[in-house]
């Protein structure tokens, strides 16, 4: 992802433009307050009453960006424009261009643009081996379905309605040639990850990808070409002789071992977001500035792209305003290419302000989806103790049209399949593969989901199959702390997935299960009755996580924060105004989110934390404004523990370099150095009792008064930080005020009080505040890549079901799950994403499903009448449980677990359907068609 700096930007040749990202809880001063801040009856005893956000999202006030139109904009035109994109429903023929003959002269366009509209301009899609290109050339086949051809463009609202009502569901507008293949596309990528353990769990490994790196493949002729075997060479070699010696042993096992070879297929799946994709936009001419309002979870890069794509046209850019709005992404708005066409249709807007939004046909036709994925797995077992001894799979993903993430979710899927279980020895291999469909791209779960949910089902074949009880093999192979996983990587802290093995394996529901289902049975004719269990554990987090936090006392206690998150909606705007209230005595009093305009640390990045070398990062390291990347998308369930990481220290800084500061200077005022003279005062003895500051019995002090005096004295009253994690934290030492530390952050930039004389005002003059150069950095080793994931979140689910056996139709009637999440700061918005990642694990295991090709969502009629979805009488919304285990110790950091909470139900349905009926299924979704087929 690209990540420059404003002062980055603006440093980019005399053509570059400033840009501002701006929430639009400020740029729409009429709609919502200026700035976030608490709302009426938020918190009662200590606890949070309600969201942030909940009083506005509950009486319909929350502003999405789908809701935005021009006149709801300061200082925009009231003329509102609407467009829409003219997609291609096929890509079996030769598409020959558009005609908008059959819209007559009253529906004619007021603008068309075409692909060579965009190319006489000058505009073009930034890095196009990521998002494609705009619009599809004439003259060639399509890529793919769905494929995006021209726009359409109308000053007024009644006749943009009727033309695209005109169109909807025709081929009127588009000139097709003759029939013909698509060309031949090259994979996306293709991955593979060797792991030979030691002779014990603790032992150094002989091979793994954390020790001597991971293999990436070469195409040829579309197949995959790995290095020639070769125990004695290269990485590459050696890996592959190794991954030969470990398969030839799963086709000639030891006597004592149990092969069992199993494949598995996922399905195709729409993220089916509530808010589809949209935009708004506004290109002023006259003076060159570019608005633009969308939903989104990656601002930065949206912002930095829409600037670099301007900048190369022939349209002038002198700023870009960039809104991200309220939205619900489930990760399909991460890094989608959408906003550059609300930005592009601008452009072309004649001075008024275009909205693009998609209705549901349109997204369904053209949002990134869920890759669907076929794996394949090989794994060995002890039969005498039950012991997981060798793993390997051979995965295909299909990721349609545009590359995207694919390579990413495929890696990843990857490294998930081992899920809970400690594996002496894998090889796992990983192919996503280009095509005609949709694309597919980043979505909850990211791959996980596919390979976890496969892995649960083998476990409970081979358990059955042994005679051991599902739970208590799990229980034999559970990863332990300490223990490496399939990269050799061992993960952080200590893993918890034991513990919820040991509750689940108590409760009544599994216990009793076989007395329960001879009692429905008997009770209800026509039934049958299941339980299943599941257990997984998902990492968080991408390795390369960059965050930025601002934290500033008023003279009166006034806290306010400046943070990167944006709310995609999981709490995260509620979370993190509560992380400042154990180190600052309370919640951030008014915060601005989604911020992106960082004037008070002034740093410079490149495009590259996951591709530099080692001598390369030491080299840029020297530059103390060199970060390996400026901030993170709101993805892969980053808040809770990066973000949270972030605004913890800088919370802390500022209590240590100017509350605790202020603090003494209270305390040792008088004679033999006041009520602390006799006393020797530990910082770590400071704790928050009801707004005032006490340690070591002396005088409460309220956080008023430190303020205040901070400010007299010119301590330090804010604080900047920037946090970067590579599955570990970066660490650095600063020297502030004639004092060294060290802290997890790798850059800091302080603002002193009122009082501060004239030196120190004349440092703070990067927005107010006085960047400080560090004095060394230690930067985890790019190394760290190659260990994939090092941070984990574990869940398991024990679901009860019923069969219909003349419809096929399953009901859940019951679930319980376990989670391990840390510290819970909001203990609600823990329970509603658990509610949540379970609703649309129902979906995923039981409904949802799209066809990949010609009959899928590609061709423009798909619709929720025909995609199903889970309703609250599906998903045992009243007789659901949880239990969260309570952290280990008070500081405990919080998990990210917003995409953990989907995956184990939906093995433990395809589970508790094998209880019910006796038949395993190695597809999802498993639907009353499916189940009528084999039902006995």
């Amino acid at each position: 992802m690209p990540n420059m700096s404003r002062r980055g930007f603006l440093k980019v040749g005399t053509s570059a433009a400033a840009v501002s990202v701006i929430p639009l809880h400020q740029a729409l001063a009429g709609l919502q307050t200026e700035r976030q801040l608490h709302p009426p009856g938020w918190r009662k005893d200590g606890r949070v009453r309600f969201r942030q956000d909940g009083i506005p999202k509950v009486t319909g006030n929350k502003v999405f960006a789908i809701d935005i139109r021009a006149r709801d904009m300061p200082d925009w035109p009231d003329e509102q424009a609407h467009a829409f994109l003219l997609r291609l429903p096929k890509a079996d023929r030769v598409f020959q261009g558009v005609t908008v003959e059959a819209l007559g002269e009253e529906l004619r366009p007021d603008a068309l643009v075409t692909a060579e509209t965009l190319q006489n301009d000058g505009v073009e899609m930034v890095e196009k081996d990521f998002y494609g290109v705009f619009f599809a050339e004439p003259g060639e086949v399509p890529t793919y379905l769905g494929q995006p051809a021209a726009l359409l463009i109308y000053h007024d609202y009644a006749r943009y309605r009727a033309a695209k009502a005109r169109l909807k569901f025709t081929e009127d507008a588009l000139i097709w040639g003759d029939a013909a293949e698509a060309p031949r596309r090259t994979p996306y990528g293709a991955t593979r990850y060797v792991r030979i353990g030691g002779a014990a769990r603790d032992a150094e490994d002989v091979f793994s990808p954390l020790k001597n790196g991971t293999l990436f493949a070469e195409f040829k002729d579309g197949k995959a070409q790995w290095p020639a075997e070769d125990s004695e060479g290269d990485m590459g070699g050696k890996a592959m002789a190794l991954s030969a010696d470990l398969r030839r042993e799963l086709e000639n096992p030891p006597e004592t071992w149990k092969v069992y070879r199993r494949r598995y297929s996922s399905q195709y799946v729409d993220p089916a977001a509530l808010e589809t994709d949209n935009g708004n936009a506004w290109y002023d001419a006259g003076n060159g500035r570019l608005h633009v309002v969308t939903g989104t979870q990656s601002p930065w890069t949206n912002a930095d792209h829409i600037e670099k794509m301007v900048r190369a046209s022939r349209f002038n850019l002198s700023e870009l305003r960039f809104h991200p709005g309220y939205t619900v992404g489930y990760g399909q708005k991460e890094h989608h290419v959408f906003p550059y066409y609300v930005a592009m249709a601008a452009l072309y807007g004649d001075g008024r302000p275009v909205r693009l939004a998609m209705d549901r046909w349109e997204h369904f036709q053209g949002a990134l989806k869920r890759h669907p994925f076929d794996t394949e797995i090989t794994l060995a077992v002890d039969r005498q103790t039950g012991e997981f001894r060798s793993l390997a799979s051979d995965q295909r993903a299909d990721g349609g049209g545009v590359k995207n993430f694919s390579p990413s979710v495929g890696q990843v899927s990857a490294t998930a399949l081992q899920s809970i279980y400690y594996l002496p020895k894998s090889d796992l291999a990983v192919q996503v593969d280009a095509s005609r469909a949709p694309t597919a791209g980043s979505m909850r779960g990211y791959g996980t989901l596919q390979s976890m949910v496969a892995m649960e089902l083998m476990v409970d074949e081979v358990a059955e199959d042994l005679g051991h009880d599902p739970i208590e093999l799990r229980r034999i192979n559970v990863i332990r702390s300490g223990n490496k996983n399939t990269q050799g990587a061992i993960p952080g802290g200590h893993l918890r997935a034991a513990e919820l093995l040991d509750a689940a394996a108590k409760d009544p529901i599994w216990t009793g299960r076989a007395d329960r289902k001879a009692e429905f049975e008997a009770a209800n004719p026509g039934y049958r009755y299941g339980v299943g269990f599941s257990c997984v554990q998902k990492d968080y987090g991408t390795g390369a996580e960059a965050a930025l936090v601002q934290l500033e006392l008023s003279p009166d206690g006034h806290l306010h924060m400046r943070h990167v998150a944006s709310e995609i909606g999981c709490g995260a705007t509620t979370s993190q105004m509560l992380v400042t209230e154990a180190l600052l005595g309370k919640p951030a009093d008014s915060v601005d989110f989604a911020v992106i305009d960082w004037p008070s640390m002034p740093l410079e990045a490149t495009n590259e934390p996951y591709t530099m070398s080692q001598e390369k990062q030491d080299e840029l390291a020297r530059n103390p404004r060199w970060v390996p990347r400026i901030t993170s998308p709101r993805s892969a369930s980053n808040s809770a523990y990066y973000f949270t990481h972030a605004t913890t220290e800088a919370a802390r800084l500022l209590f240590e370099l100017g509350l605790w500061k202020a603090a003494l200077s209270f305390w040792q005022e008088g004679i033999g150095g006041g009520q602390a003279g006799p006393l020797y005062v530990r910082r770590e003895e400071a704790e928050w009792r009801g707004g005032h500051l006490v340690a070591g019995g002396l005088d409460p002090l309220p956080l008023e008064d430190l303020s205040r005096r901070a400010h007299e004295r010119g301590f330090i009253t804010g604080v900047t930080v920037h946090t970067f994690n590579r599955w570990a934290w970066a660490r650095a030492e600063f020297e502030v005020d004639g004092t060294r530390l060290t802290a997890p952050i790798d850059a800091l930039s302080v603002r002193w009080g009122d009082g501060a004389g004239p030196e120190k005002r004349a440092q703070m003059q990067d927005g107010g505040y006085a960047f400080q150069p560090r004095l060394s950095v230690n930067y985890p080793p790019v190394q760290r890549n190659n260990a994939a994931v090092t941070y984990y979140a574990p869940c398991a689910t024990l679901v009860e079901l019923s069969v219909n056996t003349g419809s096929g139709e399953v009901k859940v009637l019951n679930h319980r799950s376990w989670l391990e999440c840390g510290r819970q700061i909001v203990p609600e918005l823990v329970s509603g994403q658990l509610q949540g990642g379970i609703a649309m694990g129902i979906g995923h295991a039981l409904y949802e499903e799209m066809p990949l090709y010609e009959d899928g969502p590609g061709n423009g009629t798909w619709n929720f009448n025909r995609y199903r979805m889970p309703r609250a009488e599906d998903v045992a919304v009243w007789a659901q449980s949880a239990t969260v285990l309570e952290p280990l110790s008070p500081t405990d950091p919080p998990k990210g677990i917003a995409e953990v909470v989907m995956i184990p139900i939906v093995a433990a349905i395809g589970n508790a359907v094998h209880h019910a009926i006796g038949h395993r299924f190695d597809r999802t979704p498993i639907t009353a068609e499916r189940i009528k087929e084999v039902i006995r």
